[in-house]
């Protein structure tokens, strides 16, 4: 990197930390677009991090998810707490980036300074989470927001990548969807701190909740203790319940939560790192390479992309 590069990031990095929100703009482009000065940015703000709390919000498409979300943020900013919004949106077939349909729907927050919302596209990865995502949040997170909410692409079969990433997961489900049937194919029921059931003022709302309550026998004894809340985000009904229950979790969570994020981090960067050396080796050599030689590429990749970022 550059010296002029490095100066320019090192304002960058201290414009986000004082607020600026067109800073804070620049900042989530940079960092999504993956290159030397985002990880350069990432760098600058890691000992920034850490202080916000990050709840995701998961579940199919046509549960409501940005809907409920909209009534949430209505609820704490009634209450004078900052929130910022990552809304994980499908990829748009023409431009490559986010579709903008979650944006769209909040767009009653546009005037509010504290609120800040900004999407991203999934860009095909099958984690219901964009790889960008996580290092969008700490970028948010430094920033001083000290409510986070991650909303998933709502893919349906792969939504488990967010209870890595957030504090509490929240998985919202809708009556007439099948999703109790759905949660257990994606597997999206173990991960939820929270169970929603969304237009609740529909008549087998009751049963749905009745069988999200049954399926936690599933999981393990540790975890079965999870509430199932009823709300219609729709006409606010259930709203607060649910934003007083997160509030509890949120403050009975005694995890390390920095710890958690960077462990996942890595693993993220692990993962991609050797998606793209097997892209680039033929498929004959692929196969003749051993797990030792492999994981040895992997170590080399990981220790220049650390160097890159301390220059």
């Amino acid at each position: 990197m550059s010296e002029s590069s490095r100066i320019n990031v090192e304002r960058l990095a201290q414009k986000v930390a004082d607020g600026d929100l067109m800073a804070l703009g620049r900042a989530l482009t940079l960092v999504e677009v993956g290159e030397a000065d985002g990880r350069a940015l990432l760098k600058q703000l890691e000992n920034r991090c850490g202080q916000a709390r990050i709840i995701g919000f998961t579940g199919p498409p046509g549960a409501g998810k940005s809907t409920l979300v909209d009534a949430l943020i209505h609820e704490w900013r009634s209450a004078g707490l900052p929130v910022a919004v990552l809304a994980v949106d499908p990829v748009s077939p023409v431009s490559g980036g986010a579709v903008l349909g979650d944006r769209t729907r909040m767009g009653a927050h546009t005037l509010d300074d504290g609120v800040f919302i900004r999407s991203v596209s999934a860009r095909g990865h099958l984690g219901g989470l964009s790889v960008a995502a996580h290092d969008m949040a700490y970028v948010m997170d430094a920033a001083g927001w000290p409510l986070i909410l991650i909303e998933t692409v709502g893919a349906g079969q792969s939504e488990t990548e967010i209870a890595q990433v957030a504090d509490l997961s929240v998985v919202i489900s809708a009556p007439g969807l099948g999703d109790d049937l759905q949660a257990i194919k994606a597997g999206i029921l173990e991960i939820g701190d929270v169970l929603v059931v969304n237009k609740a003022d529909r008549d087998d709302a009751d049963q749905t909740a009745k069988h999200l309550e049954s399926m936690l026998a599933l999981r393990s004894e540790k975890h079965r203790n999870v509430p199932v809340l009823r709300v219609s985000a729709s006409n606010g009904t259930g709203v607060s319940q649910l934003a007083d229950t997160l509030n509890r979790l949120l403050s009975e969570s005694t995890s390390d939560r920095l710890a958690k994020r960077k462990a996942h981090k890595l693993a993220m960067t692990v993962q991609i790192l050797a998606s793209r050396i097997s892209a680039g080796i033929p498929e004959k050599e692929l196969a003749a390479l051993g797990q030792e030689e492999f994981d040895r590429m992997i170590k080399q990749s990981l220790a220049a992309l650390s160097a890159e970022m301390e220059d």
